[in-house]
């Protein structure tokens, strides 16, 4: 039975396309729209019990006139078949309409509510251009997927547990006790009325409060988080009183918040226990001035007193639920300010990249990162299938950015790139990105094997192919030395976050593994071996080069030395191409590539050269 409800919905169902809604009641439908089939079960469960509640009320005292009226000799001869009815009710009915109820809010609902929000959050999330991750702390982000799914889940469960719930109960008291007598349902109205009103103004407050708070979290996790991913330099640098102040200045920012939250709960509590004075002396006043008139009978008093009661109890859970409706409100609303955030790169259409010779072009190519200065300002570049060509610049001269804008991390301003005629921007990223093969100066792995690290590159590929890629990258003979603290060795030894259990070397020679793996037609390379010894790159130079045949190749490089024996080199500087020709040919011409050869240290092109240049 238990499977049956959980698997009237499937919160991995693909449903879901576009950015997430940035407003918080449209936010809320599309959550609730896989649910919308379940909605009128939810609503008639939960009047139900309702209703059932109400009637017990009622019925205790119709019990006590009834026993008063008939005297206990007569009791069960002439009321057996009313009782047996209501213990029947009371034994089987109330029971099976709650746990319907909950079946449906637990298990349908609230147990697939929450992963649904959060899937379809982390997907849209994994879509936004590298540019949005680099502006934000990757612990802020995650804690807003983590934080949004919790708090919509706990919001529809509370509506329909809580507020439907309690609404269905308020009206059935008010009929009940206006069917004694209207002058005690007037106070009931009142008290009803200013509890409604005290919650909502109360409840705003405690949705700005929430806000705040749950932003001033957010901070305080991202600066934590970005702690111990950069512990290597906080100790590297012997920083960890300024990232104890760093973080300390975001937790006294949270503590405040904190504080200003609890302040409403308090004064909540005492608003609470004065308004339900209300309640109390003028619905159970109302009552026993009615029977002292002999207007109403002792049964009916003492239903009104239970029914007050009842609602003393309830009144404090209710406010609770709606103080949490909207402190939940206020932490959607925070997490949406990343969630509900458009794609800056985005793919146009279906029609995946065919790539046949692997000819790149970029046609007068414009790209300032919006600033209007620095990027890539106008450059026209030809590659033929199958040639290598080298990139060589300062730092900034705009390397990096022509490659970004290749594998479509971030859309030119102006111009075009064309693959075998097909221009990128009109084809899907997924389709771009894997007929590029990248290996770049700072490969980080993904915390789990070295197995699932490599077979990321092609995840069909078996065994066999696994192992021949990593022994042509070098990198087969270290991993069999390896053990984690789990006791995992070899290929199936976790490698840290981001791969920190491993050295640089060791890492860049995983990442070359994987890269071959991959077999992209078309090869880049930045800095590719920065991170290796001489001995080990010069292990992997041949393989790199034999990795390279018939490919076409962009390499990236300050070691002047590894791009020598390229078919071309391309010098970069302020975003324009100033030279270019083969190695022999750009020393004969004596610029600025000439330059910098005669001036590197040890095969790297040094600051000075730089600052020279």
């Amino acid at each position: 039975m238990f499977r049956f409800f959980e698997n009237l919905i499937d919160p991995f169902a693909a449903r879901d396309s576009g950015t997430p809604p940035a407003t918080l009641w449209a936010f809320y439908r599309e959550a609730m729209r896989p649910f919308r089939r379940i909605v009128p079960w939810l609503l008639l469960t939960g009047l139900i019990v309702a209703l059932f509640e109400a009637a017990m009320i009622w019925y205790a005292g119709r019990l006590v006139d009834v026993m008063n009226a008939t005297g206990a000799a007569d009791f069960w001869a002439t009321h057996r078949v009313e009782i047996l009815i209501v213990a029947f009710a009371l034994t089987f009915l109330r029971p099976a309409a709650i746990l319907a109820q909950h079946a449906f809010l637990e298990l349908t609902l609230a147990g697939n509510m929450q992963e649904r929000v959060r899937w379809r959050a982390h997907k849209h999330m994994l879509g936004q251009s590298i540019g949005f991750f680099q502006n934000d702390f990757a612990g802020r982000l995650s804690n807003r997927v983590m934080k949004l799914s919790e708090s919509t889940e706990d919001s529809m469960y509370m509506m329909f547990e809580g507020v439907w719930y309690a609404l269905s109960y308020a009206v059935t008291a008010v009929i009940l006790v206006s069917g004694i007598d209207w002058r005690v349902a007037v106070p009931l109205v009142i008290w009803l009325t200013a509890y409604a009103s005290y919650t909502y103004w109360t409840a705003v407050r405690v949705s700005k409060a929430s806000e705040k708070w749950s932003d001033a979290r957010s901070l305080a996790n991202g600066r934590i988080v970005d702690a111990y991913t950069n512990i290597e330099t906080v100790k590297l640098f012997s920083n960890g009183e300024q990232e104890e102040a760093f973080v300390l200045n975001a937790l006294k920012r949270l503590r405040l918040r904190f504080h200003r939250f609890l302040r409403l709960m308090t004064e909540l509590s005492f608003a609470l226990n004065v308004i339900n004075a209300i309640l109390f002396v003028g619905v159970i006043g109302a009552a026993v001035w009615l029977w002292t008139n002999g207007q109403s009978t002792v049964g009916e008093v003492a239903a009104v007193t239970a029914l007050a009661v009842r609602l003393n109890g309830m009144s404090g859970w209710i406010l609770w639920v709606t103080v949490r409706l909207f402190e939940h409100a206020g932490t959607v609303r925070e997490a949406l300010q990343s969630v509900s955030v458009d794609h800056a790169v985005t793919d146009k259409s279906d029609t995946r990249l065919t790539v046949t010779d692997g000819a790149i072009r970029f046609d007068n190519l414009v790209h300032h990162y919006g600033k209007g200065v620095g990027g890539i300002d106008g450059i026209t570049l030809d590659i033929a299938p199958g040639e290598k060509v080298g990139l060589v610049g300062r730092s900034g001269a705009g390397k990096s950015s022509l490659v970004n804008l290749l594998l479509r991390f971030r859309d030119p301003e102006g111009g075009v790139i064309r693959i075998d005629g097909q221009d990128i921007s009109q084809v899907t990223q997924d389709s771009l990105r894997k007929a590029i093969g990248v290996v770049t100066q700072d490969s980080s792995l993904l915390h789990r094997s070295i197995r699932d690290n490599i077979l990321y590159g092609n995840p069909l590929a078996s065994d066999e192919e696994m192992f021949a890629a990593a022994r042509k990258a070098e990198a087969h003979d270290f991993i069999l030395s390896l053990e984690d603290p789990g006791g995992r060795s070899g290929y199936s030894a976790y490698v840290g976050e981001r791969g920190v259990k491993l050295s640089g070397g060791q890492r860049q020679r995983i990442a070359i593994a994987r890269v071959m793996l991959k077999n992209a037609p078309i090869l880049v390379l930045d800095e590719a071996t920065s991170a290796l010894d001489s001995e080990v790159e010069a292990a992997i130079q041949s393989t790199l080069y034999g990795m390279m045949q018939g490919k076409t190749v962009i390499a990236i490089a300050h070691r002047l030395s590894t791009i020598a024996q390229m078919d071309r080199i391309v010098v970069m500087d302020r975003g324009r191409i100033v030279e270019q020709g083969s190695h022999d040919a750009l020393l004969d011409h004596g610029g600025i590539y000439a330059g910098l050869w005669q001036r590197q240290s040890g095969g790297f092109l040094g600051d000075e050269a730089e600052a020279a240049e």
